[in-house]
């Protein structure tokens, strides 16, 4: 059946700072406290999903969260009126101002692990919403990116949002940051590919934790109903996880049936190998070797979170971030790639330096979401990018975000009444009707 990959990149949001609140993804620990620029930050988003949307390639928005999460701070025992409630906090715990105020829900990788209909026993699409419970500001998350999915995917005909894993330390999940699928098209069933970092035994990282399980995976390629034999376990490389691969999408990344990925991605690589290509014999593996590219560099310039998207043509694109452009290992790394198949047509550079700083790259800032003609046509139009949407937004973003922020502005009450004015709007804008607890409460 033919079928679409969209790409649904999360907005965004107002409070983007640098909290560096995340152990184990070195961008954002190295750039904790710098000013940070919302206004810029989100334009480059836009930027990025207009440069597809002009490739002809589906790409949707999201929206972002609401922040700061007051209700979350006056769960942590302060007290008082909002404009109380952000000063108590700045004064008394500035990190939990930080996560309160974190703006991290614009990585849409991280918000769900998504299974298409043509892998899943009952036809319909699958989704499962991360927990997130390895970090607190992301944990926030979960409950609002649920009742966005079912606002987005809200025929059960066609589509089913599932409930998030339980909030324990074996259910950690993480979404489809951990998570690939290779078939011959999209539209085919194919195979999907689950990474964890533990599970219980085995070896584990030295100096950062591993945030995803294996159970979590098992529990929800259960829950998917996932075609018997369809799926793969692989694990994460401790040594990556300690070089900064925090996830698996910063080591490597598929399309179709094409993989390129990192010498040192998963433990005990022959095995993970065969795995693979017993589990889908027409894959393409184009494995950069350690010699070529070393694990910091890969890190340091996100070339493996780059996306690779099919154009209408059947060939693809590589979209990396323009840190890519700069390092003569990393170009090889991409030669080598080019060189290995006729696939990719076509190499962009986007400058997304405002989310790369805070530790996501280009793949970070969207969820892949595999849909039909009919599904397609039971989503909310409004969300697709085209010219007239991406102007509206860029203007909007103009008019309503701040050019600098610092930790000490999410104390600052002006700053909430300024977000809440601008998702107010955002909401009549992509007419998704109130999302919001403010505007719930009225």
């Amino acid at each position: 059946m033919h079928a679409f990959e969209v790409n649904f990149d999360g907005l965004i949001g107002p409070t983007h700072h640098y909290g560096g609140l995340s152990p184990g993804n070195k961008a954002s620990q190295s750039h904790r406290a710098q000013v940070s620029s919302p206004r810029r930050a989100a334009l480059e988003g836009l930027r990025k999903m207009k440069l597809l949307a002009d490739l002809e390639v589906p790409q949707a928005v999201l929206p972002p969260h609401f922040r700061p999460d007051l209700h979350f701070l006056r769960e942590q025992g302060i007290r008082g009126r909002d404009h109380e409630v952000l000063q108590r906090a700045l004064l008394e715990s500035p990190h939990l101002l930080s996560a309160a105020g974190s703006a991290s829900a614009m990585w849409a990788a991280n918000a769900a692990t998504v299974s298409p209909s043509a892998d899943t026993a009952d036809g319909r699409v699958h989704f499962t919403p991360a927990n997130l419970i390895a970090n607190r500001h992301r944990s926030l998350e979960t409950d609002f990116t649920t009742r966005l999915l079912r606002r987005v995917f809200a025929n059960d005909e066609h589509f089913v949002v599932h409930e998030a894993l339980p909030n324990e330390p074996e259910f950690s999940d993480e979404g489809a940051a951990n998570h690939m699928r290779l078939a011959i098209e999209h539209g085919f069933e194919g195979v999907e590919v689950f990474v964890y970092g533990r599970d219980g035994s085995g070896p584990s990282p030295e100096k950062y934790p591993a945030r995803q399980t294996r159970s979590a995976c098992e529990a929800i390629a259960e829950q998917h109903q996932l075609l018997a034999g369809r799926e793969v376990y692989l694990q994460q490389n401790p040594k990556a996880i300690d070089a900064g691969v925090f996830h698996n999408d910063v080591i490597a990344v598929a399309n179709q049936d094409l993989l390129f990925c990192h010498e040192e991605a998963w433990l005990n690589r022959e095995e993970a190998l065969e795995q693979l290509q017993l589990a889908f014999g027409a894959i393409k593996i184009v494995e950069v070797p350690s010699c070529m590219l070393s694990l910091e560099k890969a890190v340091s310039s996100y070339l493996f979170n780059s996306q690779i998207v099919t154009l209408l043509d059947g060939g693809m694109r590589l979209i990396c971030p323009e840190e890519c452009r700069e390092d003569a290992d990393v170009q090889a790394a991409i030669c080598l790639l080019r060189d290995s198949t006729a696939d990719i047509r076509a190499v962009d550079y986007v400058d997304v330096r405002e989310s790369m700083h805070n530790g996501g790259g280009p793949a970070c800032l969207r969820l892949r979401v595999v849909l039909t003609v009919s599904q397609m046509l039971e989503i909310p139009g409004s969300l697709l990018l085209e010219e007239t949407l991406y102007e509206k937004l860029a203007d909007w973003v103009k008019r309503h975000y701040r050019d600098e922020l610092r930790l000490q502005d999410l104390a600052d009450e002006s700053l909430l009444k300024e977000s809440e004015a601008a998702l107010e709007e955002l909401t009549e804008l992509l007419r998704l009707g109130p999302i919001y607890p403010f505007q719930e409460a009225r």
